[in-house]
């Protein structure tokens, strides 16, 4: 089904989850228009662990993804993505959570997401500016949690619609979460296997990814980069499709 294309169905709204925990803050929040593009950097490296064997077969859920993302009967196509983007952001903010004692200023002095690709995020003045990766994230994170706080775009009381510019927005959300997921693979995958976590980050990526596929939220160059800047998860990307996991 697409998401953009689908008028929904109304429904009752189930609950809320608990009002989501607070994360760092920031002094600015940078316009969610014209997000950056990334800049390329000079340094190569050797074939990321999360490509290797096993570690790529990692997972807590077998088999292909399509079934799991599938719009269920009755729901309204609206509701089922901020659900899912609600429920993303929680468990992508926990991983970070865990991981943010080894993603300092001095350990990810960039926004880096492969060996020649470094994201940048557009500041007050509308310039392209280079920021540590903790505080790109954190950055990240405080906006999404602020528009989900925010009435106006996760709608939570009964007779409220969604806005028209939804769509667009969950899409901005999206491309700055795939962001952080790229900049956690490439910078702090062995953490995630001293924790044990592979099957589980694995797992929640694929779903973040096969998610986005269905209901149009990904764009596949932001999957992939650019040419002489790939995405290093771009790679894996393509793997679990080869794999079955992801649609084709």
């Amino acid at each position: 089904m697409s998401f953009f294309n689908s008028l929904g169905r109304s429904m009752q709204r189930a609950p809320r989850p608990p009002r989501r925990s607070t994360t760092p803050t920031s002094s600015t929040f940078p316009s969610t228009e014209n997000l950056p593009q990334p800049s390329p950097t000079n340094s190569t490296a050797p074939k990321p662990l999360y490509l290797c064997s096993p570690f790529v077969e990692a997972a807590l859920v077998k088999g292909n993804f399509k079934t799991i993302v599938m719009l269920p009967k009755y729901a309204d196509v609206m509701e089922w993505v901020a659900v899912n983007i609600f429920d993303f952001y929680q468990n992508l903010n926990q991983f970070y959570g865990v991981l943010a004692e080894c993603c300092t200023q001095q350990s990810c002095p960039s926004m880096a997401a492969g060996p020649n690709l470094n994201y940048t995020w557009i500041n007050q003045d509308r310039k392209s500016v280079q920021l540590p990766a903790p505080t790109y994230i954190d950055y990240v994170m405080t906006w999404v949690q602020n528009l989900l706080d925010d009435e106006n775009v996760f709608p939570t009381k009964s007779g409220r619609d969604f806005s028209p510019n939804f769509p667009s927005t969950v899409k901005h959300v999206y491309r700055q979460l795939l962001r952080v997921f790229a900049h956690l693979y490439h910078a702090h995958y062995t953490q995630i296997l001293h924790l044990r976590s592979e099957g589980h980050f694995n797992s929640l990526f694929a779903h973040f990814l096969a998610f986005g596929k269905e209901y149009e939220l990904l764009d596949v160059k932001d999957i992939k980069g650019q040419p002489g800047a790939p995405v290093g998860v771009g790679a894996l990307w393509e793997k679990w499709k080869e794999m079955g996991i992801l649609e084709s």
